[in-house]
């Protein structure tokens, strides 16, 4: 929309169809659409829940042919209006707060409207990739496979978990995961995202926390075999969620549950670290108790398991975390800049 430079990198661009990008103001659709016109893409339907969401500012630098209602896009898909003239649907418009209480609202907006474009986005010869999440594996008790036979074993913790879960058992028993990819995103963190409030990122949250602080806060550990700060979780650069999620669109032979993951597990406390060296500073964090809000549903040792994804071909590293946090907050954070064309 704003600048006429964009690179053409990467994979060639889709021609003659669009790509619809649901969630498209929001910080993973509005980077997915930035891996998308790095690489020449500008036939892209952005769709979100704000007829003004247009202006957002994570919209702005990038470019696209047009912008929908997340409503008025559905009602258009099931009616069979841009039938064959969609290359590919990715979905990942939801409410995705950990903390929702209203099932009623999560059982329409994320799952009903994720089953009826899904099946619209099929009927109408599109690729479907849907956000699902690395939340719906609960505690990890059964562990982090994106196997297809582990999906009845797994017992989300949260509604917003559980929105996302059942949308995959549906895909599994309606045999849509025999065409689509449902990606189970782990702990993604990058630019676009300071919109998300108390959701937002803890790489954004403690960058703010140090700035204004000089200290961090972290959780204490409610297990002995976890240090205070010692909670590990699989953290992934946006980039390197937007590589594999575009990957799985160039390649739809590939379908089914995929995990989006770095498949490395860091703990809080080396996380926090990379924030203080990069901003050339020392340690100093400071823990408190977990309230017990939280506490019942924390997972404290997640890892993706990236066998199936890599089996398909996928090959690229995933972005240290010491990188990825030194990028994120001297290219971005400090000058308050979002992913830009380039």
């Amino acid at each position: 929309m704003v600048s006429e430079n964009v690179s053409h990198v990467g994979a060639a661009p889709i021609i003659n169809a669009m790509i619809a990008v649901t969630g498209a103001a929001g910080f993973l659709g509005s980077a997915v659409i930035w891996g998308l016109n790095q690489r020449g893409e500008r036939g892209i339907l952005c769709v979100d829940t704000d007829l003004s969401a247009h202006r957002y500012p994570n919209l702005k630098p990038l470019r696209y042919s047009a912008y929908l209602c997340h409503d008025e896009f559905l009602a258009a898909m099931a009616r069979g209006a841009y039938k064959g003239r969609l290359a590919a649907v990715i979905h990942l418009g939801a409410c995705s707060s950990t903390t929702e209480i209203n099932w009623d609202y999560l059982r329409q907006n994320n799952l009903a409207y994720s089953k009826t474009l899904c099946q619209a986005a099929m009927d109408g010869g599109a690729r479907f990739i849907q956000a699902s999440s690395a939340a719906t594996y609960g505690d990890g008790a059964e562990g982090y496979s994106d196997d297809h036979a582990r999906l009845d074993t797994l017992k989300p913790l949260n509604l917003y978990a559980r929105s996302k879960h059942e949308f995959d058992l549906w895909a599994r028993d309606n045999g849509a995961l025999d065409s689509i990819a449902s990606l189970k995103y782990f702990n993604v963190y990058g630019s676009n995202e300071w919109h998300k409030g108390d959701m937002r990122s803890m790489v954004c949250k403690g960058y703010e926390q140090i700035r204004d602080t000089g200290r961090v806060r972290l959780f204490k550990s409610d297990r002995p075999e976890f240090p205070d700060g010692g909670q590990r979780r699989d953290f992934l650069y946006v980039k390197d969620a937007v590589a594999m999620t575009l990957w799985l669109l160039d390649h739809p032979e590939h379908h089914g549950i995929f995990n989006v993951g770095s498949g490395v597990s860091t703990d809080w406390n080396h996380l926090m670290g990379a924030i203080f060296a990069a901003l050339d500073r020392p340690p100093v964090i400071e823990y408190f108790d977990m309230p017990d809000s939280i506490a019942k549903a924390y997972q404290y040792d997640t890892r993706a398991d990236v066998t199936k994804i890599r089996a398909a071909g996928y090959t690229a590293a995933a972005t240290s975390v010491e990188d990825a946090v030194r990028e994120y907050v001297v290219e971005h954070l400090m000058p308050g800049k979002h992913l830009e064309p380039q």
